[in-house]
């Protein structure tokens, strides 16, 4: 019998050792969820992948959502797929991954990299074959059928929306795709408090404690704060913002070294639960 390419090999004994480990894992099991995660982080994937992890803390963020393989999950704008090659092989088997992709519009860079995502996914079938491409609309229109997920994620979404005018709006969306019950996981760029308010948030930054209010105001409510994203060393005052700092590096070459020793911005890591609506 041919050998296995080292890859594909080292792909099939993760995907193995997952499907065993999701399959005896149950909603309230945090610790075999653990284990799960580690295995998809230990396999195949991309080095910018992995050079991100040490700053991004996929584990003990989707562990504090409350992340489990049965999970109905929504991620608003995945990007890159960071977290989509994380979560989607977790919940393929016994639950559902939506990612829900910007409506590009006009812009040529946007629609460029929804196709990217869509190449990325159609490339690997066996892992993310069962993930829900859906639009993302900024109007307040839905972007699921209501009431059907149970966690919706958003990474650095909030500080866009409130730039472009569309939080109300995408909070209202995500209210209605929301479960009873169900999770709101908010990590967005933290700005000192200290700073003057923007509610436009043009640096990048959001003030946490306006976050939260702004949030609660959509009919969601607090029930966590994490550190987890925390960066002590972001100053917060750079030329370009929070896009000074790694991944962007809005800057170029300019100072690059001293913004990779700083590392990615201050993030605030909430967890909001949708209420009822009196």
């Amino acid at each position: 019998m041919r050998a296995l390419p080292k890859a594909a090999s080292a792909a099939a004994t993760a995907l193995t050792a997952l499907a065993l480990l999701a399959g005896c894992a149950t909603t309230s099991g945090r610790h075999s969820t653990a284990v799960a995660l580690d295995a998809i982080l230990a396999g195949p994937r991309p080095a910018a992948d992995r050079l991100c992890d040490r700053e991004r803390h996929p584990v003990q963020t989707l562990l504090f959502f409350g992340l489990r393989p049965d999970t109905r999950v929504l991620q608003v704008w995945p990007r890159t797929g960071y977290y989509t090659r994380i979560i989607a092989p977790l919940v393929r088997r016994r639950g559902r991954f939506y990612a829900a992709l910007i409506d590009p519009g006009h812009s040529a860079f946007l629609a460029a990299r929804n196709a990217r995502y869509r190449r990325m996914l159609s490339a690997e079938p066996h892992l993310y074959d069962r993930v829900r491409v859906v639009r993302f609309p900024l109007n307040g229109a839905d972007t699921v059928r209501p009431g059907s997920v149970g966690l919706v994620l958003t990474f650095g979404d909030l500080h866009q929306w409130m730039a472009r005018g569309d939080a109300e709006n995408a909070l209202r969306t995500i209210y209605r795709a929301l479960a009873p019950g169900g999770v709101l996981g908010v990590v967005d760029n933290r700005a000192a408090p200290s700073a003057p308010l923007d509610p436009q948030a043009r640096n990048g930054y959001v003030r946490q404690s306006y976050a939260i209010r702004l949030i609660e105001s959509a009919g969601f409510r607090l029930v966590a704060t994490s550190e987890v994203n925390a960066n002590p060393r972001d100053t917060k005052e750079y030329p370009a913002g929070a896009w000074t700092l790694p991944p962007a590096y809005r800057l170029g070459k300019l100072h690059r070294e001293h913004y990779a020793e700083i590392g990615e911005p201050d993030r605030f890591t909430l967890k909001f639960v949708k209420q009822s609506r009196p």
